[in-house]
């Protein structure tokens, strides 16, 4: 196999560009490229499209703030399609101030538009929605004298997903729940970034524990410790 280059998160951020859609792997931050996302926050692009399970946590009169909140609070997204945004108050401000779009897509959908991308199909049947405000705009199909809605495929521009282990080649296993999103979008992406808390030699992992396979990953970047 051949190494992957190892970059730093600098080098890593300035790969996005201003206009850019990027999906980022965690579920509340767990999981979270949190070393990217940072380097993400001091290079200050913005005008970006954020598809993520949610916002990350931002409480306003603590101050705390995890995962991609970190970005939002920097206004750096243009329009954020997320699951949840219920632990983000600053998300709440800017959707309801109208300075931040925000599309709400239920979480199994957001999940399978994700893997649709990924799979390369253009969309998908689903019944989750009908009749509801989730509805609106989209186009309803009956399949045997069922309602369903299509649902188009979602694909990024850049994918910054987080692993617990690689291989220099790049191929990846997730700890746990923090797996979440990240293999889907892992496939969904122009350009694929992984963190990993650890890079080891090629032939280290047992291929029967890999998640991601190499060919889908571009980039390795070493994890930072958690401040």
């Amino acid at each position: 196999m051949i190494p992957k280059p190892v970059i730093t998160a600098t080098e890593a951020a300035a790969k996005v560009q201003a206009g850019d859609t990027v999906l980022v792997g965690g579920f509340l931050a767990c999981g979270s490229p949190n070393t990217i996302i940072q380097a993400l926050k001091v290079a200050q692009t913005n005008n970006l499209t954020l598809v993520c399970n949610d916002s990350g946590t931002h409480d306003l009169k603590t101050g705390t703030i995890t995962g991609v909140a970190h970005l939002v609070a920097g206004k750096q997204f243009k329009k954020i399609i997320a699951s949840h945004i219920g632990l983000n108050q600053e998300t709440q401000r800017q959707m309801n101030d109208g300075e931040t779009q925000v599309d709400l897509v239920p979480q199994g959908t957001l999940a399978e538009q994700i893997r649709a991308g990924g799979a390369g199909l253009g969309g998908f049947l689903t019944p989750t929605g009908v009749g509801t405000e989730v509805e609106q705009g989209k186009q309803v199909i009956s399949v045997d004298g069922r309602p369903f809605l299509l649902e188009m495929a979602l694909k990024g521009n850049v994918a910054l997903i987080k692993a617990k282990v690689a291989d220099k080649a790049g191929n990846l296993i997730y700890s746990a729940t923090a797996r979440n999103f990240n293999p889907l979008m892992a496939t969904a992406a122009d350009l694929v970034i992984a963190e990993a808390e650890e890079i080891v030699e090629i032939g280290a992992l047992d291929p029967d524990a890999i998640h991601t396979p190499s060919i889908f990953v571009d980039f390795l970047v070493k994890a930072e410790p958690e401040k």
